[in-house]
């Protein structure tokens, strides 16, 4: 049950906007937000962490494309679009590189069923009006020679491209701090309530951050937030992904030119190349809570499975390994806009598309708080789909 609010606030601290979550979906949101000339408050005890701090970053609607996912694939795909000015704009203000590339993206078949697969795959594309090219698997290893020589065809998609997650978040960092925006370094402990109205928060370090609106993007731990009402908004569950971090040497360069992604025995594997050296290697996903330790079994099986796709990188040496959350909603598509409790807006549940969306959802829900009204293209993502009928 959430406290009634009482006022503990310093006199000015009352913000337009509170962020309750300081990743890359709460750092863009602030962003765009402070840009339209609101005040604004970010509460995480260290803003730019999350899990962009682990992810790969390709930037892959349409490879990454599923049955039943046409309203998410037009939400990608706006996001999309407006990277490179997203990120150009992010450079120009704080004059950090975002590690953004257009590249495009490989998805290659190693056996017969996958062929097939992919096949079924570059139709749908072609029905919806998606630019995704077929390959044979000759033509897939003239574009990437390091592919193992039994790959059997692949769908080459030039719009699908990849950013550095890390860089970009430390980019929304400054940004959000040179935009006025506050950063105030704590978790929040309780939400709090001035009659039906969501209030502000109660922090950990003893403080009442007061504010007209309360965002929360706090990831897979948003419907956790003490003192939210029952049925506010659906558990957002945590997805738990492995990633490796490998170094190509100098000599070995280029060693993929392109995002290259496969099924593996049924499971999903991708491979993006920076542009500094680091091949990323990503990502199991486990349903197992809030654990995060990276395990034998999980490096095992992506460095088994990347070495069918690519054999030669089992050479290079292993940077890094790291495991993170992606918040998933029960639908996997986000949460984006007002709730059923006056004064708090929903800004999370993007599952394994939080890097791509994050444009596009800074956006949407900037001009909703800015306005007042939530643009059509998130109406599909409103968090009422999942109302209680409780709440009705």
């Amino acid at each position: 049950m959430a406290r009634p609010h009482t006022d503990a606030s310093p006199a000015g601290a009352h913000p337009d906007v509170l962020v309750v979550g300081g990743g890359i979906i709460g750092l863009g949101v602030a962003w765009r937000a402070a840009q339209r000339g609101l005040a604004v408050t970010v509460l995480d005890p260290a803003p730019g962490g999350g899990a962009a701090q682990v992810a790969a970053g390709m930037l892959a609607p349409v490879t990454e494309l599923q049955y039943g996912e046409e309203p998410l694939l037009r939400l990608g795909m706006a996001s999309n679009e407006r990277y490179a000015a997203f990120a150009a704009e992010l450079t120009g203000a704080t004059g950090l590189d975002t590690g953004y590339r257009q590249t495009g993206t490989l998805a290659v078949a190693l056996d017969a069923d996958d062929r097939a697969e992919l096949r079924e795959l570059h139709d749908f594309h072609g029905r919806l009006g998606l630019a995704s090219e077929w390959l044979t698997g000759r033509e897939c290893r003239r574009l990437e020679p390091m592919l193992a020589p039994g790959v059997r065809g692949g769908l080459h998609v030039t719009g699908d491209h990849q950013v550095d997650g890390r860089r970009l978040a430390r980019a929304l960092v400054e940004a959000c701090t040179r935009a006025g925006v506050v950063l105030h370094r704590a978790a929040a402990a309780e939400l709090l309530l001035a009659g039906d109205r969501a209030a502000g928060v109660r922090t950990d370090d003893g403080a009442d951050l007061t504010a007209g609106r309360v965002v929360l993007a706090a990831g897979c731990r948003s419907h956790l937030l003490p003192g939210l009402p029952e049925g506010v908004l659906p558990a957002v569950r945590p997805v738990k992904g492995q990633v490796l971090r490998l170094h190509v040497p100098p000599v070995y360069r280029p060693f993929l030119s392109r995002n290259v992604r496969a099924v593996v025995r049924g499971q999903h594997i991708y491979l993006v190349p920076r542009a500094d050296g680091e091949l990323v290697i990503g990502a199991t996903s486990e349903e197992q809570g809030y654990d995060t330790t990276v395990t034998a079994g999980g490096v095992y099986e992506l460095l088994r499975d990347a070495h069918e796709l690519v054999p030669g990188l089992t050479e290079l040496p292993l940077a890094e390994t790291g495991a993170g959350l992606r918040p998933g909603s029960p639908d996997n598509a986000p949460l984006l806009g007002p709730t059923a409790l006056p004064g708090l807006v929903a800004a999370t549940g993007h599952y394994r598309n939080g890097v791509l969306l994050t444009p596009v959802t800074a956006d949407l829900v900037a001009d909703y708080l800015a306005t007042g009204e939530l643009p059509p293209l998130a109406e599909p993502f409103s968090p009422s789909r999942f109302q209680s009928k409780a709440l009705a």
